[in-house]
């Protein structure tokens, strides 16, 4: 069958041999076998989906689209959004609205930590959109949600994926010191690909932002997607930059096109190259590799609390 050749403007990417790495051979608009997903069902899944809307709480598994939410909504597990739903940077793979955010709301850490407790889940995971209007990036909310969710549930571990703080290291130090097992910060994609796909960021800072991180003294969780045009090569490289800044834990997934409105995958990559990419990982130093079609930074988060640091 004849390959569909999209209508859309596309990457240019380097000639390579790299390129043949991972391809599926299937239709770039469809999806094959291994990525299908089942629809979020089941009475743990309504349980958490009415305290969410109790508590007027937003989740990255919404917003984002996750495609593991049937399954971690189904364990009665969540991962919290806080400072809004509204995001001040334009990344054209994310399904998060992008905009100037309202005034965020004092009481939101009280509210997720009864949350939290509510659900009685042992391990949290919180992120947040960028608030690049803040002068403390919304510091203190991070700082109080931790704090307060720690309070309410002192045996529950937690993870704080942070959105990138431009550098403000003081900023950045009062999110990571309320007491969190994790800290997590995304790089998303390899380097050459980052004006495209993270236009407000850069991939230099992005990595001295998990330097500081672990120079704090905090065990070290990132993750990129594949599937956007990137080589081989340029995915060990980012491997190297990983391990380079003091990486411990790293997640591979594939992207999936949000809506029609943001970039299109380029290619589906084969299980067999995530298998891969995970043993290259390990034998990097990386200390703990989650690499998958369907993995998202937060999938499988509880295993992630015990690695050694």
């Amino acid at each position: 069958m004849e390959e569909i050749k999209p209508k859309t403007t596309r990457l240019k990417k380097p000639v390579s041999n790299d390129l043949k790495v991972g391809k599926s051979k299937i239709p770039k608009f469809k999806k094959p076998n291994w990525l299908r997903v089942k629809l979020p069902v089941g009475q743990e899944y309504k349980k958490v989906r009415k305290i969410v809307d109790k508590y007027k709480l937003h989740t990255i598994c919404e917003s984002g689209n996750c495609p593991n939410m049937g399954e971690c909504w189904g364990a009665g597990t969540a991962t919290f959004m806080i400072l809004g739903n509204v995001c001040t940077r334009s990344c054209t793979f994310c399904a998060v609205a992008t905009g100037r955010p309202p005034e965020y709301d004092e009481k939101e850490p009280k509210r997720v930590a009864q949350a939290i407790k509510k659900m009685g889940v042992k391990h949290a995971v919180i992120t947040s959109v960028n608030r690049d209007e803040l002068k403390d990036r919304g510091a203190e909310i991070w700082y109080q949600t931790v704090y307060q969710t720690k309070k309410l549930s002192p045996d529950t571990t937690i993870e704080t994926l942070i959105p990138d703080v431009r550098g403000n290291w003081d900023a950045l130090d009062r999110m990571i010191e309320a007491g969190q097992e994790v800290v997590s910060h995304n790089i998303e994609t390899v380097q050459r690909l980052y004006k495209r796909v993270r236009p407000q960021a850069r991939y230099e800072r992005s990595m001295e932002q998990i330097k500081h991180t672990k120079e704090r003294g905090m065990r070290t969780k990132s993750g990129i997607m594949v599937g956007l045009g990137e080589t081989k090569d340029e995915v060990l490289k980012v491997m190297d930059d990983y391990v380079e800044n003091g990486l411990d834990i790293l997640t591979i997934g594939q992207y999936l096109q949000p809506t029609k409105m943001h970039l299109e995958v380029d290619d589906f990559i084969t299980p067999e190259i995530f298998d891969m990419y995970r043993e290259e990982g390990l034998s990097r130093g990386i200390k703990y590799v989650e690499s998958g079609p369907l993995v998202r930074s937060s999938y499988h988060a509880e295993r992630h609390v015990n690695v050694p640091i």
